[in-house]
C-alpha cells in the first residue's frame, strides 16, 4: 500500500474552519499509525476499529463477531489474495458510528470518507461505503450522489461481507438472516431511514447471503 498523502478536504462534509481543524487534529494520530502500519492490513484495521468503536460497547461487540465470521468463511469462499481485504473491511465496516466521525447519519458514507481521508486503499473505502445495502440507506437520507463517489463492488467479497454482517446481531449474537432482518425492523420505527432502507434492500441482501451460504455448503 502506498504512503498516505496529506489529508485531503475533498470528500469530507462542509464545516466551519474550527470544526475542520478539530477533525484534522483528531485524524492526525490515526494517519500516523496508518503510515507506520502494523504487519498487515487486518492488524491495522482491527486496531483502528477498536480505537474508534471500543467505547461503544454493543457496537464493538458486533464488529468483533462480524470480523470473526469473515475470518472463518474467507478460506471457503474466496481465493487467498481476496481474504485480507474482506476481513479488514469487516473490522472497519461500522466505524462511521463513532461519534467523532458521524456527520451525515449514513454511517457507511461517514466511515468511507474517514478511510479516504487517511489515504486508505481505495477498494477498502468502497467496500465500507457500500456494505450491507448501504445504497438504500443513502437514498433514504438524501446522500446518493455522495455515496456514488465510491465505486460499488459486486461479487464474492461484498457477498461475504454482507453474510458476516447480516448473520450477526447488534451485540454480537449469531443470528439467521431472517432473525437479523426482524431485529433491525423492530429496533427502528417504520418511519426511520434504516427501517425503510432494510425493507427495500432485503431481497438484495438475501441474495448475497444465499450465494455465500451456497458456497459454504459446497453447492456452488
Amino acid at each position: 500500500m502506498s504512503a498516505v498523502p496529506p489529508m485531503p478536504r475533498a470528500g469530507l462534509p462542509s464545516q466551519t474552519a474550527t470544526r475542520a481543524r478539530d477533525l484534522d487534529a483528531y485524524l492526525a494520530p490515526f494517519a500516523a499509525r496508518y503510515r507506520c502500519r502494523m504487519s498487515s492490513l487486518v492488524q491495522w484495521a482491527s486496531s483502528h476499529a477498536e480505537g474508534l468503536l471500543g467505547p461503544l460497547g454493543a457496537r464493538w461487540a458486533h464488529v468483533q463477531v462480524v470480523a470473526e465470521q469473515a475470518s472463518r468463511i474467507a478460506p471457503a469462499v474466496l481465493p487467498a489474495d481476496e481474504r485480507e481485504i474482506l476481513v479488514a473491511a469487516a473490522w472497519l465496516h461500522d466505524i462511521g458510528y463513532a461519534p467523532a466521525l458521524a456527520t451525515t447519519g449514513a454511517s457507511s458514507l461517514d466511515g468511507a470518507r474517514h478511510l479516504e481521508a487517511l489515504g486508505a486503499d481505495r477498494r477498502l473505502c468502497c467496500l465500507v461505503a457500500h456494505h450491507s445495502g448501504a445504497t438504500f440507506e443513502a437514498a433514504e437520507r438524501g446522500y446518493t450522489a455522495e455515496l456514488d463517489a465510491f465505486e460499488r463492488e459486486d461479487g464474492p467479497v461484498m457477498d461475504a461481507l454482507s453474510y458476516a454482517d447480516m448473520t450477526t446481531g447488534p451485540a454480537g449474537q449469531h443470528l439467521t438472516f431472517e432473525a437479523r432482518i426482524t431485529e433491525i425492523l423492530k429496533r427502528y420505527p417504520p418511519d426511520h431511514p434504516v427501517h425503510r432502507a432494510i425493507s427495500r434492500s432485503r431481497p438484495t441482501l438475501a441474495a448475497a447471503v444465499e450465494r455465500t451460504a451456497r458456497q459454504l455448503a459446497g453447492v456452488g
